[in-house]
């Protein structure tokens, strides 16, 4: 079934706001059925809006260029996780951090982190539900989950994801980070708490109202066209990195929405825009954390 290209908007803007509130899902799902004239219609529609999870990996997990792996590490008494991905060289490298979205560390992410490290990056992707026992199979109880973790602890976790990624034995001790999404707002809130920290990327997430004088690391924010509640909070934070003197480059991506990055969601998915997002960012990386790149 192909989807009717006067309803995609509406679609999108209803599956937008069920991963983006606590909407039960049984709601969500009600108001796709009425959307979309019907049951069958609307099952049409779901793998169509939130993929199916067997996507192809762009790089995949067993790909012979890379060592990739679980690791753990402790935090305050908390056990934290990441996937960390490396290229198969010797020598040390500079890292970079990958926060995910609000469904927890998915094969996605654990895609994007191999794909930084083929770029010459020592990729560490943690899960920031590790304490709460990592990453449920169920998307809507990682979001469950995330939502409920205080934003203390959230931030305690990010700077100790950023100490272990400097302290790594294939780091270089210099350390950048990139998120999507809620990890997008995440890697920007790192920036100004982490003064070590040498470059951060945001993919559409929301930019922090306060502490925007303490960043030191330069910023990149890649942001969909159409996205209007991350470009209200984006905007501003972008002209106050720039009256500050701050290093910040804001772009947006004609024809996109929101998560134009994830090819695991055919609705929002923009190849060309994701290509070109993806190389400013490597670019990106490569002229603030290694002179030598």
């Amino acid at each position: 079934m192909s989807i009717p290209e006067d309803k995609k908007d509406r679609f999108i803007e209803l599956f937008d706001h069920y991963v983006h509130s606590q909407q039960p899902r049984r709601e969500f799902l009600q108001n796709l059925v009425k959307a979309a004239g019907g049951v069958t219609a609307a099952a049409a529609v779901l793998p169509w809006l939130e993929g199916t999870g067997a996507e192809a990996a762009m790089v995949s997990p067993g790909d012979n260029r890379i060592e990739a792996r679980m690791e753990s590490f402790v935090v305050g008494g908390a056990q934290m996780s990441a996937y960390v991905a490396r290229p198969k060289r010797s020598g040390k490298l500079p890292a970079v951090i990958v926060i995910h979205e609000n469904r927890g560390l998915t094969p996605h992410i654990q895609d994007v982190a191999r794909r930084m490290a083929l770029e010459g990056f020592l990729a560490v992707a943690p899960d920031m539900l590790a304490p709460q026992g990592g990453t449920p199979k169920d998307r809507d109880l990682a979001r469950k989950q995330l939502t409920g973790v205080p934003k203390k602890e959230i931030a305690t976790n990010l700077m100790a994801v950023s100490d272990f990624a400097r302290g790594h034995a294939n780091s270089t001790g210099k350390v950048g980070v990139v998120g999507f999404c809620w990890g997008g707002g995440a890697a920007l809130n790192l920036a100004v708490m982490d003064p070590k920290l040498g470059a951060a990327v945001s993919y559409y997430g929301n930019a922090p109202k306060k502490g925007i004088d303490k960043i030191n690391a330069a910023v990149l924010m890649n942001y969909a066209e159409d996205d209007p509640k991350r470009t209200k909070s984006v905007k501003p934070f972008a002209a106050a990195l720039k009256k500050m003197g701050k290093a910040g480059e804001l772009h947006f991506y004609p024809g996109t929405k929101h998560a134009f990055n994830n090819d695991a969601r055919p609705a929002r998915y923009h190849k060309a825009a994701a290509a070109l997002a993806w190389k400013r960012t490597v670019a990106f990386f490569k002229k603030n954390l290694s002179a030598s790149m």
